[in-house]
């Protein structure tokens, strides 16, 4: 097993943070000792105790491993949006050496570490840099996340060849069914399963309130441990 995996999304609002918590939860269902890192994360709000990013705080509060926020979260950033946008207007650099030291730390404390990315798999950091340039500097295995909507089928295969032209394998994907409104639900889960690297590890369902739900269930955590 890697003691690592790295989430990605098709696009922004996919359903990352759902998909990330289920996985957590589902790991430490099968008991292993799991943290949750969120290395960027934009949209956060300014609280008492400093500032701080809802999704950050699901995966600290579904992990099993005991961190400090700033451990899970080294670079929470203000606005909703583009992470190199929102460091800007914060007046951050965003530094891999900041985000590596605080991974290697979060891989001492666990036997597996969930990461979290932001938005889709070349969101920047910087003018000149993605996201998707640290994953690839660590070498992690990805979890692709594939919020299952209309045009979901494209994105998904473009992702995935991007993933696998930088080198890197997808260790399996979730289908995470953001409309449920979408008819031919079935199909697409079909046409995904024959075109997409790595196994299907879950299914989400639509359901109101999700982020707050046990959704270790429709993990398949095995097939992740193995992949």
């Amino acid at each position: 097993m890697s003691n690592a995996f790295f989430v990605a999304g098709t696009d922004t609002e996919v359903g990352k943070t759902v998909c990330s918590r289920a996985i957590i939860q589902a790991a430490v269902a099968h008991g292993i000792q799991v943290a949750g890192f969120k290395p960027v994360a934009s949209g956060s709000q300014q609280t008492p105790v400093g500032t701080r990013n809802s999704d950050a705080l699901y995966l600290q509060d579904a992990a099993n491993v005991e961190m400090s926020y700033e451990e899970v979260n080294p670079y929470p950033l203000l606005e909703p949006i583009s992470p190199h946008l929102a460091a800007r207007l914060d007046g951050v650099d965003i530094d891999f050496g900041v985000i590596n030291q605080a991974f290697d730390n979060a891989k001492t404390k666990a036997e597996m570490v969930l990461v979290e990315g932001a938005g889709g798999w070349r969101v920047p950091v910087t003018d000149e840099v993605y996201l998707s340039e640290w994953v690839k500097e660590r070498d992690l295995p990805v979890i692709l996340v594939v919020g299952i909507k209309l045009g979901c089928m494209s994105h998904a295969v473009l992702t995935a060849e991007a993933i696998e032209r930088d080198g890197l394998k997808v260790a399996g994907w979730i289908a995470n069914r953001i409309n449920p409104g979408l008819d031919n639900y079935a199909e697409v889960i079909k046409f995904l399963e024959n075109k997409l690297p790595g196994k299907k590890l879950g299914e989400i369902p639509y359901m109101p309130g999700i982020t707050r739900r046990d959704l270790s269930q429709y993990i398949d955590i095995e097939a992740l441990v193995n992949a």
